[in-house]
């Protein structure tokens, strides 16, 4: 079995190719291609574990993956097997790194789909996730200027420092209703478990990446901002109805459309929607495409 490490995992990542790769990743996803279960988590003490799978029909892998969180420090591991034998092909010790990495990529990627040509952005939490985000939406849109809010200032410092490699011109707001003002393009990375954007905050024109609802309890935005949204994204029906934003507003199915059909749409758009969602509780098809892709 070959062994990867994360230094030579982080050398082998192209950004615009891996927004290449979600995209694949997601339209399989949709077209109905992948058998990809409802993913697994644990809170061991004060830990919180989510372990995720999938494979391609006719592909020559399937994946098992393990993402964690414990006192804010993230680790986990990505597994590759032989979908002929079974056999452990790749061992990838990403320490997190590719679940962080694919779903700022498909944050990103929806901001392309949308045919956003945004010079700001806002960008709400200040971890890793806040750091990804900035990066990889510099790939796809014209930015000049990001809009930070976090919760601890020693945290939002070294988001800045980081950030301001991608984007030169880093704000610090005060609170989530500042960014909401300043921007109409959002993105949320938190794990907030109460709703840190409401319905008045939001100015017509703008789009929401909502990343941090990813399990049942966890929640970002009020349920209002996705019942007025005239467009909601959605990486997973099945997935964001139990884990994801929409847990908090089941009164929004069926409504939702998920991204990979999204991609095979017409994207001009007559008129582009006043407000638009996409809710993201990541796919165990986006950790098999982008283990693969590093293999």
């Amino acid at each position: 079995m070959r062994i990867l490490t994360l230094d030579e995992i982080r050398a082998k990542i192209d950004d615009a190719a891996v927004i290449d790769r979600m995209r694949d990743a997601l339209i399989a996803q949709a077209r109905g291609e992948c058998q990809t279960p409802m993913p697994m988590h644990l809170e061991p003490g004060a830990g919180e574990v989510h372990i995720k799978s999938s494979y391609r029909r006719g592909g020559k892998h399937f994946v098992l993956k393990m993402a964690s969180t414990f006192q804010g420090r993230g680790n986990g591991m990505v597994l590759l097997a032989s979908a002929e034998t079974g056999e452990p092909e790749a061992f990838l010790a990403d320490a997190g790194h590719l679940t962080d990495v694919r779903t700022a990529a498909v944050a990103a990627l929806v901001a392309r789909e949308l045919c956003r040509r945004d010079q700001t952005i806002g960008i709400i939490g200040s971890g890793i996730q806040a750091r990804l985000a900035a990066r990889f939406h510099a790939r796809v849109l014209p930015l000049r200027r990001v809009y930070l809010w976090g919760r601890t200032a020693a945290h939002v410092q070294s988001c800045v420092d980081e950030t301001g490699r991608f984007v030169g011109d880093v704000a610090v707001l005060s609170s989530p209703s500042a960014v909401a003002a300043a921007t109409r393009l959002i993105v949320t990375c938190t794990a907030s478990r109460e709703p840190l954007l409401a319905l008045a905050d939001i100015e017509p024109g703008t789009h929401i990446t909502a990343i941090g609802a990813d399990s049942p309890g966890k929640q970002e935005l009020d349920p209002a901002i996705l019942r007025a949204a005239e467009l909601v994204l959605v990486d997973s029906l099945a997935q964001c109805e139990k884990l994801g934003e929409l847990q908090h507003a089941p009164d929004v199915m069926p409504r939702p459309i998920e991204i990979g059909a999204f991609c095979e749409q017409s994207r001009a758009f007559q008129k582009p929607p006043e407000i638009s969602v996409a809710d993201l509780t990541g796919l165990g098809v986006e950790d098999l495409f982008i283990a693969e892709s590093i293999l």
